[in-house]
């Protein structure tokens, strides 16, 4: 227990680059921490490296699983799942894949042209930006375990209910016709080397940085204005605790945004911190990266409006839920 708890501090939060910025902010740039500007320089600094280290880190080592399971290869899994059951492992299989929803659409369109069920692609679909192995660790690194390990839970949850739900209505008529025709590698890819699996990671990672980056340095400098520079009464009044609305609030103006859990993950930490409910912070975060605008406008390209339509209604009522939920028994795992 001793060993974890050292663990946990010291690579997952990180407390000596938290005590190494300090220093700097105090020493080098002569910034009292306790004030407004030099704690948003600190917040800035700390949480922006702490980022990309463990970003870097997990992509690296998720990419590399991932280098097992290419596309066609994860297709012929899926294929031999039927029912619920499918819904779980498509669920399963987007929590491996560090993509945000706009990168998910085209292995959504791939995944459907090779006749798998809709509702196992959606179900993929939900998943994919909501919840994958990276979020978890950054997570745990913000808030703790419990909290890292439940909001995993009730991403796949709504996952395979959203997709088993879709699958019932029997919505294939929805889904624009060229998805259909498209054509689908059926070769297997080449077995790939030590080094081939290494230089696909590294790849990996330099692409999803360069995807993300812009998003966490704007997601940790809102987090950094909210948590020195408006004052607690001011959140507090819109979406304090006490709020019945602060959830269905949080959720439909994150929706409009475009950004993924990693640049969101500062906001909601801030929330938190400024005594904002945890189901509110987090409402805003899967508002943020489940349903942005533009990937509901790529969406709308390859289904019709009504599938859209009943897709964003399921998962706007399943984060409303789960924001619901976190807010009543959030303080059990606090």
């Amino acid at each position: 227990m001793i060993v974890f708890k050292w663990l946990n501090s010291q690579l997952l939060k990180m407390e000596w680059l938290y005590n190494l910025v300090t220093f700097l902010v105090e020493n080098i740039f002569r910034l009292d921490v306790n004030n407004r500007v030099g704690g948003s320089v600190h917040f800035f600094i700390y949480d922006v490296i702490k980022i990309f280290i463990l970003l870097s880190v997990l992509i690296f080592v998720i990419s590399y699983i991932q280098s097992f399971f290419p596309p066609e290869r994860t297709r012929k899994i899926l294929g031999r799942f039927n029912g619920v059951s499918a819904n779980i492992l498509g669920a399963l299989l987007g929590t491996v894949t560090p993509f945000c929803s706009c990168s998910s659409i085209p292995l959504f369109i791939g995944f459907t042209s090779a006749g798998l069920p809709i509702g196992v692609t959606f179900s993929f679909l939900i998943s994919s930006p909501l919840v994958d192995l990276a979020s978890v660790i950054l997570l745990a690194s913000i808030f703790n375990w419990k909290i890292a390990i439940a909001y995993v839970l009730v991403g796949i949850v709504l996952a395979v209910v959203g997709g088993t739900i879709i699958s019932k209505l029997k919505l294939e008529e929805y889904v624009e016709p060229f998805v259909f025709g498209n054509k689908v590698l059926e070769a297997e890819q080449e077995d790939m080397t030590v080094r081939d699996r290494i230089d696909f990671a590294k790849d990996q990672v330099l692409d999803i940085i360069k995807k993300v980056w812009l998003y966490v340095l704007i997601g940790v400098g809102i987090g950094a204005a909210i948590h020195n520079w408006i004052p607690q009464d001011v959140i507090s009044a819109i979406l304090g605790k006490d709020k019945w609305y602060s959830v269905l609030l949080a959720t439909f103006v994150g929706i409009p945004m475009y950004a993924d859990i990693f640049g969101t993950l500062p906001i909601a930490e801030a929330l938190v911190l400024k005594g904002v409910g945890l189901g509110t912070a987090l409402s805003f975060m899967m508002g943020v990266t489940a349903l942005s605008l533009p990937s509901m406008i790529m969406l709308n390209k390859v289904v019709k409006i009504k599938l859209l339509a009943i897709f964003v209604g399921i998962v706007t009522l399943g984060i409303i839920i789960i924001g619901c939920t976190f807010n009543t028994f959030g303080y059990l795992l606090m």
